[in-house]
């Protein structure tokens, strides 16, 4: 099976504007390709999964990513599902977290001469002239059609700024100026940036000729995979001091029932002849199932060494073998207890598992906390410095969060 058939067998493949012409680029190594990453934090999350996974299984197949970091439209702000206007940065900080990205990167796709290039729209967006942009590029677009375009819809009920209203100008002039420059020839986005990416296709077109090669292909599910990327306890990061290994594993670990073969169809390496065989699978068999996606994938982020000792710690905790060892955990003094005792509000404040003890009492409250694996309903509880000597106590947060409190030694 060749990539093109591949990803449309996992489910990648939504929209094409010409399938014929993309199969043949892709299926011959031809594709020089971009995905755009906004730099709006320090580190990439598991919404960004899809997008990530793609670029790696091309590039395996001879084409070019490139990851375009968004240093420039970033100052501007996309409004694609938004209902009010994003902070803007300051060039320092995307210059940072474009350095963070690269880092995370670099685990899935490999850069260097002829493969793999990292572009900042910054580069050339910050040196156009207004007057020329308006005459050059405004002119090949129709108002008519941008208001008509699904990225503006929720933002125009509550108001669009014409700060925003340029979004798709220049996201569409990215395309044009990589086009010229670099020879990219195909653009893959989320179901929420097709109206931008046919606006790049177009002004290629007008400006180029009709026989210029420019393709669009948006991924079925990136907007899915965007809500992936958060939990009640916020974004599961890719950077291990933002989201340790073991939480990463956890969270692929409790997927629904409903979720993990798709998951694994779309975002593992494993064989779909493999996968096929899966998808038979039912009842404690899929437990078995999210077993290998939070491996596979923690391995993937965060290397075998890692996805080891996670699903180590994890198998513990369902009553399987192996220890507590690798677990996230917080080592606590004797200061932090008062008279040798500490109550349960203080205790998730200091392990971090809430960020004040009114959250932490609603916890409590809810139902939602179990030490030892006692369910803890009253919010004077408390634990001992011998309790969280040795090996210390389990914490539970919900049904996915574990963490370990030890004292110090």
């Amino acid at each position: 099976m060749q990539i093109y058939e591949e990803l449309k067998a996992r489910g990648l493949i939504a929209q094409v504007t010409d399938e014929e012409e993309i199969r043949n680029l892709v299926n011959n190594g031809k594709a020089v390709f971009y995905i755009g990453f906004d730099p709006t934090a320090d580190s990439l999350h598991v919404g960004h999964f899809m997008a990530l996974c793609l670029m790696k299984r091309l590039q395996m197949a001879g084409n070019r990513p490139i990851a375009l970091i968004g240093g420039g439209t970033g100052m501007i702000g996309d409004p694609s599902g938004r209902t009010d206007m994003r902070q803007m940065l300051t060039p320092e900080t995307i210059q940072h977290n474009c350095d963070c990205f690269k880092k995370q990167m670099e685990r899935f796709i490999e850069f260097g001469e002829g493969k793999a290039m990292m572009l900042n729209n910054a580069d050339w967006l910050m040196k156009l002239n207004y007057v020329d942009v308006l005459r050059e590029v405004g002119a090949c677009f129709s108002v008519n059609n941008m208001l008509r375009a699904e990225c503006y819809k929720q933002r125009m009920e509550k108001g669009l700024s014409f700060l925003e209203f340029n979004y798709m100008i220049m996201q569409s002039y990215d395309f044009y100026h990589m086009f010229q420059t670099v020879g990219c020839n195909m653009q893959f986005g989320g179901d929420d940036q097709w109206s931008n990416m046919l606006g790049g296709t177009e002004l290629i077109r007008k400006k180029l000729g009709k026989d210029a090669y420019a393709m669009t292909i948006t991924l079925l599910l990136n907007s899915e995979g965007k809500k992936m990327g958060k939990t009640a306890s916020g974004a599961v990061w890719l950077d291990p001091n933002k989201t340790s290994p073991f939480e990463f594993y956890q969270y692929w670990r409790n997927v629904g029932d409903a979720d993990v073969l798709k998951c694994i169809r779309m975002l593992t390496f494993l064989p779909l002849e493999q996968i096929d065989e899966m998808d038979k699978w039912e009842g404690s068999q899929l437990n078995t199932a999210k077993e290998i996606l939070a491996y596979e994938l923690t391995k993937l982020v965060h290397g075998e060494e890692e996805a080891e000792k996670a699903q180590t710690a994890a198998r513990a905790l369902f009553g399987g073998s192996g220890d507590s060892e690798h677990m996230p955990s917080t080592t606590l003094s004797e200061a932090d207890f008062t008279d040798g005792q500490m109550d349960v509000l203080t205790l998730l404040v200091k392990c971090g598992l809430c960020v004040s003890r009114g959250e932490a009492r609603r916890l409590v409250q809810q139902g939602g906390v179990s030490v030892g694996g006692q369910k803890v309903g009253d919010i004077e509880a408390k634990w001992s410095c011998k309790d969280c000597a040795g090996d210390g106590i389990i914490i539970k947060k919900g049904k996915k969060v574990y963490h370990k409190a030890v004292l110090e030694q």
